[in-house]
């Protein structure tokens, strides 16, 4: 295990806590949006993380004892297909049915800031984290003065 393994850890779950946050906002922004620029209804994104892989045969080795880690990636952001859309009955909106409704996104309002507190949780215990590996590197250096 490197010197800055601890910091490149934390700093790859601050990257991916980052783009979490940024795709709760983009959930957040369209909660109204009836149609994106093809016409279809917006759908509700989530992030979905995974570990970082090995490269080598060494690291996959060693990552089998404990010794090693790599942190955290996105392994891809999805599209929510099962929560239904939200009707709305609003004859007089242009993006309305013939039976008088309007389809708006999948996205609940109060689902997102429960996941946008956790992420920016996440993102400042991977914080707290980095500041303590880097206190440690320090209080190392002083140990030969």
């Amino acid at each position: 295990m490197g010197v800055f393994s601890g910091m490149d850890i934390s700093a790859s779950g601050m990257t991916a806590q980052r783009t979490r946050l940024d795709i709760i906002a983009e959930n957040i922004a369209n909660v109204n949006t009836t149609r994106d620029a093809d016409g279809n209804v917006y759908k509700r994104k989530s992030v979905i993380f995974e570990e970082k892989s090995y490269s080598s045969f060494q690291e996959t080795l060693l990552g089998t004892t404990g010794s090693v880690s790599k942190g955290v990636k996105i392994s891809e952001i999805i599209e929510d297909d099962e929560t239904e859309c939200r009707m709305v009955y609003d004859p007089s909106n242009p993006d309305a049915d013939e039976n008088g409704y309007v389809t708006y996104p999948n996205v609940n309002t109060v689902t997102e800031m429960t996941d946008m507190i956790d992420a920016s949780r996440s993102y400042e215990a991977n914080v707290t984290a980095f500041n303590a590996s880097k206190n440690m590197q320090l209080k190392a250096l002083e140990i030969g003065k």
